[in-house]
């Protein structure tokens, strides 16, 4: 697979690589396709960091890197949208302003708390913090589905107190079963984000299990990211992805151009 489709530059609050230097690394590796999705949440600040992209600054550099690196590598121009059902219409007319190529949708927040900090947890029972996370999935979705992918689909286990040592798709079966019917029929894919492997998870997100049962709803728009946001973790664990999405019945994998879904044969 020579397309990583979940890419942060220094354009995103948590990276400062270049995104020049991202390129050339992933023309090192061999990819053909390499799609930048800075982060847009909307009124969110985590450590004094704001991540909303400066999209005019973004589109500038990536231009500018577009010309530069176009005999080497095909770049595509994307954004990663943090969703909360009270924005609909401010991310709506974001992306009426801009002709992005790809566009993920992701739950970086629950009921307005971020699982990626410990006190997210606290007084709770982790079943419970991942029940309202998986939850509020169809809720995003009812409110706002002009995305092409929903992101690392079960990302808060990332960050819980066990991550997933007790977690399984059978324990919230119903709900996630609820998200993946909900994804389909709005024409939304799923994002396999190998990431999981970073985070000592031995898995991407969201689980094999989830991908599998995506799959047997009929899901067929798959995208591979990494979610790089240094050049070391480029189409980090790409081998062991496409060998699992061979086992979960996936023939194809899926690219994203003007917003329009291109089938890449396994």
């Amino acid at each position: 697979m020579k397309a990583d489709f979940h890419i942060h530059s220094s354009f995103s609050a948590d990276s400062d690589w270049p995104m020049a230097k991202m390129i050339e690394k992933g023309i090192s590796l061999g990819l053909n396709v390499m799609c930048f999705t800075e982060h847009m949440d909307f009124d969110f600040i985590s450590d004094g960091l704001l991540f909303e992209v400066d999209t005019d600054r973004y589109f500038e550099e990536f231009s500018h890197c577009q010309k530069l690196y176009q005999a080497d590598i095909d770049l595509r121009f994307g954004v990663e949208l943090g969703l909360v059902p009270g924005l609909s219409h401010r991310l709506q007319d974001y992306l009426n302003r801009w002709d992005f190529d790809f566009v993920i949708g992701s739950s970086h927040l629950i009921d307005g708390k971020d699982p990626y900090y410990p006190n997210f947890f606290e007084n709770r029972t982790e079943e419970s913090c991942y029940l309202r996370y998986f939850e509020t999935i169809p809720e995003n979705i009812a409110a706002f589905s002009d995305i092409d992918i929903y992101g690392h689909l079960d990302y808060i286990i990332r960050y819980g107190p066990n991550k997933n040592k007790y977690y399984s798709y059978e324990d919230y079966r119903d709900i996630i079963d609820m998200a993946l019917r909900s994804m389909i029929n709005a024409g939304i894919g799923l994002e396999l984000n190998t990431a999981g492997y970073k985070y000592g998870l031995g898995h991407p997100n969201p689980h094999p299990d989830i991908l599998k049962r995506y799959r047997e709803l009929g899901g067929e728009i798959l995208t591979i990211g990494s979610d790089a946001h240094e050049p070391s973790f480029l189409a980090a664990y790409f081998i062991q992805a496409r060998e699992l999405l061979s086992t979960c019945g996936f023939q194809y994998y899926t690219i994203y151009k003007a917003r329009k879904p291109e089938f890449i044969k396994l």
